[in-house]
C-alpha cells in the first residue's frame, strides 16, 4: 500500500494527514482542506480497515515510520565532507596509536606547568632545561616501540632538537611512534555558571592544525574541563563543552589530523563511585550526541576519559576491580563501538595506582569493543623526573625510569601486569594537584 504524494515543503500541512481506506489519495495535509471526508489522522493508522488483517496494521505504522526516517537522513549537510582517502588516513593513524600493548607518553605540559613540575625538584624554569627534559623521554631506546604508539607534543616541543641536532618529532617519527599535539589554548571561566569553565582555542584552529599536519603531527589533544560537586557539573557545563570538543574535533579532521577528545572529570571532591560514574556517563553521552550533530567521523577519533574513580576525598576505598567495573560499564553505555580506542588520563592517580587499574579495566569481564590503554602524562613521568633531577649525569637513570614505566602500562593495556609487589617508592606517591590545569 503506498504512502500517496507527500506534500510540498511550502504548503501548510493539516495535523491529520493521511491516506484515505480506499486507497485513493486524501487531501495530503494541505490546508484548505475541502475534502467532506475530513483528514485521516493518527487513529486511522493504528485501527483496522475494512478487509484488513491485523498485519496491515503493522505495515501501514511501518511504512509511516520510514517515511518520517527519510526525511531525517536526507536532511540537508546530513553526511561526512570527508572523502574515502581522508577516512582512511584518520583510521589508520588511530589504530596506530593504540595498537595492542601501546599507549600515548603525554608531554604537552604548557610552560606553566613545567615550571611546576621542575620546581618540585629544584631546578629552573628555562626553555633549555624544558628541553633538556624532554630529550631524557624522546631518547628513549627501541623498547619503547612495542608499548608507546603516540607522543602528545606542546608547541614549543615541536620545533625543539636533541643535542645532536636532530628534530624531536623526527626522532620520535624514527621508533615508528606517531606524533600529536595539544592544540587549546586553555580553559576560561564559563559566565553563568558556579566556577565551570570552557575551553578556548577555536579561533585560527583549522590554520594551525594545516600547519602543524605540514610539521609532522598526525593527531591533536583538546582538553575540556568538568567538575563533580552539589550543584555541577550544569546542564550548561556539559553541553557547552561537548559542543567546544566536536567543533575542534570536526576541524582537526578536515586538516586530516586524528582528534583526540578529552572531557576530563576532575577527582576534586569527596563523591563516591557511584556518583563518579552517573556523571561520566552523562557527561559522555553528551559529547557523542554533539560528535554526532558535528558529523565528526568516529573511526577517525579517540577518546581520553577520566576512569571512574571516587573523589580525592572520598573516605571510602574502591579496589581495581571496582573502578575497572564501573568504568567500563559506563563506556559500554556511551561510546560506539566505531571508536577504535579509549586512551585514559591518570588523573593524579599514582604511578603504580594507575597501571593497576588499567589492567583491572583489561581484564573486566564485561565485553570491551574498544582498545583500552594509556594516555598519562605524570603517571609515565613522575619517576623519571624525580631521577634526573636536572643532572645530565642523571639522564640514563631517568630515561630508565621512563622506559621501565612505559613497558609496565603495556602490559597492563593488555591487562597481563601483576603488579610491582611494592607499597612504597616514587611509584606509589599520589600525584593528585587540587583543580589541576595544564
Amino acid at each position: 500500500m503506498g504512502l500517496g504524494r507527500m506534500p510540498s515543503r511550502d504548503k501548510r500541512r493539516c495535523g491529520n494527514w493521511g491516506p484515505e481506506p480506499d486507497g485513493q489519495d486524501s487531501c495530503q495535509g494541505l490546508l484548505p482542506c475541502s475534502q467532506p471526508h475530513a483528514c485521516w489522522g493518527w487513529g486511522s493508522y493504528l485501527a483496522l480497515w475494512p478487509g484488513e488483517e491485523a498485519e496491515d496494521v503493522v505495515g501501514r505504522v511501518q511504512l509511516y515510520i520510514l517515511s518520517l526516517f527519510h526525511r531525517a537522513v536526507t536532511m540537508p549537510h546530513s553526511y561526512s565532507a570527508l572523502s574515502a582517502e581522508q577516512k582512511k588516513e584518520l583510521c589508520d593513524i588511530a589504530l596506530r596509536i593504540v595498537a595492542p600493548g601501546k599507549g600515548i607518553l603525554a608531554a604537552d605540559e604548557s610552560v606553566g606547568s613545567m615550571a611546576k613540575r621542575l620546581s618540585q625538584i629544584g631546578v629552573e624554569n628555562t626553555e633549555e632545561n624544558r628541553r633538556l627534559y624532554r630529550q631524557v623521554l624522546f631518547t628513549a631506546d627501541d623498547r619503547v616501540k612495542k608499548c608507546i604508539g603516540g607522543v602528545i607534543f606542546f608547541h614549543e616541543t615541536l620545533y625543539q632538537k636533541d643535542d645532536n641536532g636532530v628534530p624531536f618529532v623526527r626522532t620520535i617519527q624514527d621508533k615508528g611512534i606517531v606524533v600529536g599535539i595539544k592544540v587549546d589554548k586553555g580553559v576560561v571561566p564559563l559566565a553563568g555558571t558556579d566556577g565551570e569553565t570552557t575551553t578556548q582555542g577555536l579561533d585560527g584552529l583549522s590554520e594551525r592544525c594545516a600547519q602543524y599536519k605540514k610539521d609532522g603531527a598526525d593527531f591533536a589533544k583538546w582538553r575540556c574541563v568538568l567538575k563533580i560537586s552539589e550543584r555541577t557539573p550544569s546542564a550548561l557545563a556539559i553541553l557547552e563543552n561537548a559542543n567546544v570538543l566536536a567543533r575542534y574535533a570536526s576541524i582537526c579532521q578536515q586538516n586530516g589530523i586524528v582528534p583526540i577528545v578529552e572531557p576530563e572529570i576532575l577527582p576534586d571532591g569527596d563523591h563516591d563511585l557511584k556518583r563518579c560514574q552517573y556523571v561520566t556517563e552523562k557527561v559522555l553521552a553528551a559529547v557523542y550526541k554533539a560528535l554526532s550533530d558535528h558529523h565528526v567521523y568516529l573511526e577517525g577519533t579517540l577518546l581520553k576519559p577520566n576512569m571512574v574513580t571516587p573523589g580525592h576525598a572520598c573516605p571510602i576505598k574502591y579496589s581495581p576491580e571496582e573502578v575497572a567495573m564501573a568504568t567500563v560499564t559506563a563506556l559500554r553505555r556511551t561510546v560506539p563501538p566505531a571508536v577504535p580506542g579509549v586512551t585514559f588520563l591518570s588523573g593524579g592517580q599514582s604511578e603504580e595506582e594507575a597501571s593497576l587499574n588499567l589492567n583491572a579495566i583489561n581484564r573486566c569481564p564485561l565485553p570491551r569493543p574498544w582498545a583500552l590503554t594509556f594516555s598519562y602524562g605524570r603517571a609515565l613521568q613522575a619517576s623519571a623526573l624525580n631521577a634526573w633531577r636536572g643532572q645530565r649525569d642523571n639522564a640514563g637513570a631517568a630515561t630508565e625510569e621512563f622506559i621501565k614505566r612505559a613497558e609496565v602500562n603495556g602490559l597492563a593495556a593488555q591487562g597481563k601486569y601483576e603488579g610491582s609487589g611494592e607499597d612504597g617508592g616514587a611509584a606509589a606517591q599520589s600525584l593528585y594537584i587540587a583543580n589541576h590545569a595544564y
